[in-house]
């Protein structure tokens, strides 16, 4: 009896979690609607017209031609800035002395903002989706370096001296002890360098290309098609949000044990 309370209990608050998520949003909505019906604004058209853009122009024309290539760049710059940023990152955590000598080159890097880069992109490598694949890399991969350097860093030394007595060395250490240890900053790392790739997806798509989402809201605006515009800015968001959802099931199933550990220290 007392374990269906406890499940009723979770499934209420999950479901109050969920309408308190989504009130303010549709209700965002729905006062954008209403507020905008009689807009004769060239500049903020009515959110109908805006919706009708939205699906006419991006969910059938240039799905396939601009939003399916900027999201297939986006994945495979996010999946190798992961791959670099917590590989280094477990080196350089690691290894004190080489991460305090290569500190001020990271850090000069870091402070060069990644679109920043995309002239000298276009001039190294073209105009190609290897240019703004590079450009994700390079504006994403340091939260999730920096984050994987302090999460190595920050394992307690008594975890160290146990697994050392247990003879856990090499990659059996970097498996069952560093990458646990780290994995919640690296996990924070990722969903910040989600954020991040998003952006930097979007402003390598402004020079230099052909298509994108970028390219399109660019070009909407360029030529004053104004709902187009608008609805290309919506579809990120909505974009942003999904993945967002997504990484927060990724985050739950990598975490589940840091959670658990969490609960039954409280207890």
């Amino acid at each position: 009896m007392a374990f269906r309370r406890a499940i009723d209990f979770r499934l209420k608050t999950r479901l109050l979690t969920i309408f308190l998520e989504l009130i303010l949003p549709v209700g965002a909505v729905a006062a954008w609607w209403a507020l905008s019906a009689g807009s004769t604004s060239v500049y903020f058209p009515p959110l109908s017209q805006i919706v009708t853009a939205l699906r006419e122009t991006w969910l059938f024309e240039h799905w396939s031609t601009d939003v399916f290539p900027s999201l297939e760049n986006l994945a495979l710059g996010f999946l190798v800035s992961c791959l670099v940023g917590i590989g280094l990152g477990v080196l350089l955590g690691l290894l004190p002395i080489v991460a305090d000598a290569v500190a001020p080159v990271l850090e000069f890097l870091r402070a060069v903002p990644g679109v920043a880069l995309l002239p000298a992109a276009i001039l190294l490598l073209g105009i190609g989706a290897e240019t703004r694949i590079s450009l994700i890399v390079f504006g994403t991969m340091w939260p999730i370096l920096l984050n994987t350097i302090d999460g190595v860093r920050a394992i307690d030394p008594m975890v160290r001296d146990v697994a050392e007595s247990y003879q856990i060395r090499g990659l059996g250490w970097l498996r069952r002890i560093v990458l646990p240890a780290a994995s919640p900053q690296i996990v924070a790392g990722m969903r910040t360098a989600l954020s991040v790739g998003i952006t930097v997806m979007v402003f390598s798509e402004l020079s230099g290309t052909t298509n994108g989402i970028g390219f399109q809201i660019l070009s909407a605006q360029r030529s004053f098609a104004v709902p187009q515009m608008w609805a290309g800015m919506i579809l990120l968001g909505i974009i942003g949000y999904l993945l967002n959802i997504a990484f927060r099931g990724f985050e739950h199933v990598v975490l589940r044990w840091h959670r658990g550990m969490r609960q039954l220290a409280r207890s």
